[in-house]
């Protein structure tokens, strides 16, 4: 479900559950958090490009069939210590650990956890059809696969704040406006490999330096964060309010009244 193919140094790894609009599975989790491991112990390594099969990106967490195994929500949540970051974490926030420049290439939807992965790329070129969403409220949720810390190195705090409180798609150019994205293009595999080219020039070294250097510039320290992401999202899972926000995100049914918020 989760394809990797190495070719001229470039790792090439394609979403491909494009009947699902290549909505994450636990097992794509768990290919994804070996890929990233994987791909980190290259040497040989000089970038990567995460895209998606057929039209879509990713349009985030296939909850109906991770739900089928309710163990598995514990399996995506769980840590050894709350610093730490958990699988959902891993497979955004990993990206950004490997020594080399990554493209998130994104057609169509690129929601939810689509999203969260997209965000964990150096770059992210996009086609004129492109979507963006992050989803989790929609469902009384929080943002959990460690956004708090991508976002604020790439937009404005008001915005982060909108982006992750309301679950309304937006369109590319709105997405470029924010500056959620590196580039529109018509054709964004293009544009990716021209980019490379253009890096091919440069050492790889240097390459990996600049990255560790601009990573640690533009975002906050990591492990109160992930543990505030899971702890948020664990005690929401728990909340009533909750429960009500899943009835209300199936839109074919009659909205139920929130109760009142909770102790934050």
């Amino acid at each position: 479900m989760v394809q990797l193919e190495t070719i001229d140094g470039i790792a090439w790894v394609t979403l491909a559950r494009p009947e699902k609009q290549n909505a994450l599975s636990f097992e794509m989790f768990r290919q994804l958090d070996n890929i990233i491991h994987t791909l980190k112990r290259d040497r040989q390594l000089r970038a990567v490009v995460i895209q998606g099969q057929g039209a879509h990106f990713c349009a985030g967490l296939d909850v109906s069939a991770v739900m089928k195994k309710p163990r598995n929500i514990f399996s995506l949540l769980s840590k050894w210590l709350p610093g730490n970051a958990n699988l959902v974490q891993r497979v955004a926030l990993g990206w950004r650990a490997l020594p080399v420049p990554v493209f998130a290439l994104v057609r169509g939807n690129c929601l939810g956890g689509g999203l969260h992965i997209a965000l964990g790329a150096d770059y992210r070129i996009v086609s004129p059809d492109a979507q963006f969403a992050i989803m989790e409220a929609r469902w009384g949720l929080c943002p959990d696969m460690s956004t708090s810390l991508m976002l604020p190195g790439i937009v404005r705090h008001d915005q982060a704040l909108w982006l992750a409180s309301n679950p309304q798609r937006i369109d590319a150019h709105k997405a470029c406006e924010l500056g959620l994205v590196t580039q529109i293009s018509d054709d964004p595999l293009d544009t990716i490999k021209q980019r490379l080219a253009q890096l091919a020039h440069i050492s790889p070294d240097a390459l990996a330096a600049i990255k560790h250097l601009y990573n640690e510039a533009y975002h906050p320290p990591r492990r109160k964060l992930l543990w505030l992401e899971t702890w948020y999202q664990i005690k929401l899972l728990l909340s009533k309010n909750t429960r009500i926000a899943m009835h209300n995100g199936r839109q074919t049914e009659q909205a139920r009244p929130y109760r009142p918020r909770g102790k934050w």
